[in-house]
């Protein structure tokens, strides 16, 4: 299994154009928010398999990484539990934020990682984090 170190290296490659990158930081947790949300939607067991099996990914990469992501993960779920019609509210930001996401490989000029392999579906929130523990002084 690649470190976390060589997975956000290989994610930044397509992701340097300060405009993409920006659209990244909005787009990727809102498409994380919203499978979370359809997961929930289906049944609640399911967005907890889901949760499950992305924190045990991130803990095979990072400690700081995996308490991270959970935190944000269980104010997802909070939210996700109060939105009345969840699922429309899920579709309708899930099709903007994979719109924004392509505009803004456009604007690279380079495809979406997750197109060489899947697990960089994983890696854009892991990047987004990382990103955030740069500006406060944590390491991932």
């Amino acid at each position: 299994m690649k470190t976390l170190n060589v997975w956000l290296d290989e994610y930044s490659e397509s992701h340097q154009n300060p405009t993409n990158k920006k659209i990244h930081w909005l787009c990727v947790p809102v498409i994380s928010f919203t499978v979370l949300a359809f997961a929930y939607s289906l049944h609640y067991g399911v967005a907890l398999a889901a949760i499950a099996a992305s924190i045990w990914f991130y803990a095979r990469l990072s400690t700081s990484l995996a308490v991270g992501m959970l935190g944000i993960t269980v104010v997802m779920l909070a939210i996700a539990s109060i939105l009345p019609n969840l699922v429309w509210w899920a579709v309708g930001l899930f099709v903007v934020a994979w719109i924004g996401q392509f505009v803004g490989h456009h604007i690279e000029g380079k495809k979406p990682s997750f197109f060489k392999d899947l697990q960089f579906l994983l890696i854009g929130p892991a990047w987004c984090l990382d990103a955030l523990y740069k500006k406060v002084g944590i390491n991932s």
